[in-house]
């Protein structure tokens, strides 16, 4: 009796046993299918250009433009030829876009606000992927500290930079980039332009690409999310001599504009325009009047627009070079790739420099998307577009769950159907206050004091003439009436520390 006892005892555990071993065997085939639908979603190349307007040459943005790469790359998906950033400024623009809040929400207006700081709950875009099982890895500029920062290791598994971080004389961190350039003459310090004899790969964006393409080689056993930031066309616009010589003296072709072009601007929209800049670190060699007196006064549009095209052309090359190992690599059929630049930039149009104003130069840049299931290769939008739809277009194309509180649109069915009629207008803004509404036949700008500015792209595609500045005519004041409604609700107080404009 004891010995079938024991039997019994042994029949019991072996049936719990079997029936454990079966559990598991489903759990094991469950898991890999997960495993393997997981392996199945598509993998997602982020390439952010910084300071890139909408010079490229798919968009017929300048003459003389050469970007054969992404020129290419547009070829292969989507572009947009109106993408709007949020902000006119590094900073807020791509907390704007990595968090999907826009800056009225989020009070970030400046370069010195912090993101953790203004947002501390945000699940960043990178973080969001990195939530739902992708490995997320990146290099280069992405936010817009370039030395990494809180942002920076919340958002990445793992974020290479080769910024070399030296000790100033100051005691301050800094960077040296492109140490065999010469040293420069008080004329060049305040144009930071010219060729330097180096080879790319002594340039910090041909490091940082160095790293990704060295990823894409590696083997993945997840899907990936992989960011590249560039710094060029950033200034200083020093890159190897060989860019500049891609565009000739003889071929630069100055930007259309008009004399004048202020006498019709509030006050507040002429101090943006009339600003002067340390950017380069140096003294300031300024002239009152700002940037194009200085430009003006020593002969240097010529000299500056064709820095600018031969730093687009240079980071071009590098990100030609992520998206040919891209092309090379086992992920090339499973991988969605955006591109965008973070806000416009003038080169002496509304006779301005730089960026940081709420203007068609100031706002417009470069957007392509190529996703290998849903976009028409070689497709156009028009559509008026924001730099914040991109967090919520690349969810929708990962089949990601969709994510409550952001402010920008997936662009999802526009990547379907680019003539898809789409009546949502763009809404940038640049300080406490300072908005302006975009729709595709006008710009409504509104700055804090009150002061207007109105401009109709379908017979002023160059917004030389502000309607809103002349005895408004009853037309006119409709249009502005019916614009003033998409202005924002909410304008967060900014920051305690000084925003700089």
């Amino acid at each position: 009796m004891v010995f079938k006892g024991k039997l019994s005892v042994i029949g019991v555990g072996f049936e719990r046993f079997a029936v454990r071993c079966i559990f598991f065997l489903v759990w094991v085939l469950a898991q890999s299918a997960v495993c393997s639908a997981e392996d199945s979603r598509p993998n997602v190349l982020f390439i952010a250009v910084d300071d890139l307007n909408h010079w490229v040459g798919h968009l017929d943005g300048h003459p003389g433009t050469l970007t054969p790469n992404i020129d290419e790359l547009a070829s292969e998906g989507v572009s947009f030829s109106r993408a709007y950033a949020a902000a006119p400024l590094c900073n807020p623009s791509r907390v704007s876009l990595l968090t999907g809040v826009m800056p009225s929400r989020s009070g970030v207006y400046g370069n010195f606000e912090k993101l953790e700081v203004h947002l501390p709950d945000a699940i960043t875009l990178p973080q969001y992927f990195r939530s739902q099982g992708y490995q997320v890895k990146g290099s280069g500029k992405i936010f817009h500290n370039p030395y990494g920062d809180n942002s920076t290791e919340q958002s990445f598994d793992e974020f290479y930079n080769a910024f070399k971080i030296v000790k100033t004389k100051s005691g301050s961190k800094g960077y040296k980039e492109d140490p065999k350039r010469k040293r420069l003459s008080k004329e060049e310090m305040w144009a930071p332009w010219g060729p330097v004899d180096i080879d790319d790969g002594d340039m910090l964006d041909a490091k940082n690409a160095d790293w990704v393409i060295a990823e894409l080689k590696n083997p993945q056993n997840r899907p990936f999310f992989l960011a590249y930031g560039t710094q060029k066309p950033h200034l200083n616009w020093n890159v190897p001599r060989k860019y500049y010589d891609m565009h000739p003296e003889v071929s630069i072709v100055l930007p259309k504009v008009i004399d004048d072009d202020l006498s019709d601007i509030p006050a507040f929209g002429k101090k943006l325009a009339t600003e002067v800049l340390d950017i380069s670190n140096n003294r300031n060699f300024s002239t009152p009047g700002g940037d194009h007196n200085n430009v003006l006064k020593f002969n240097q549009w010529e000299a500056a627009v064709r820095g600018y095209l031969a730093s687009i052309s240079f980071a071009d090359a590098q990100v030609g070079r992520v998206l040919d190992a891209l092309a090379k690599s086992q992920f090339a059929d499973n991988t969605i790739i955006v591109l965008w630049g973070d806000h416009g930039w003038h080169l002496g149009q509304k006779e301005h420099w730089r960026k940081h104003t709420l203007w068609e130069d100031g706002l417009r840049t470069t957007l392509v998307i190529a996703s290998p299931t849903v976009t028409r290769r070689g497709s156009r939008s028009d559509r008026v577009v924001s730099l914040l739809d991109i967090y919520p277009t690349l969810i929708e194309l990962a089949g990601l769950e969709p994510r409550e509180g952001l402010d920008g649109q997936s662009l999802v069915p526009l990547l379907k159907e680019p003539k898809l009629p789409w009546p949502r207008p763009v809404v940038s803004t640049y300080g406490h206050q300072n908005h302006s509404i975009r729709t595709e036949r006008w710009r409504y700008i509104r700055y804090y004091d009150g002061t207007e500015e109105l401009y109709d792209h379908d017979r002023d595609p160059y917004e030389w003439s502000n309607l809103a500045a002349i005895p408004v005519e009853k037309k006119h004041r409709t249009v502005i009436n019916r614009l003033k409604k998409s202005l924002p609700v909410t304008n967060s107080p900014p920051s305690k520390s000084k925003v700089k404009y």
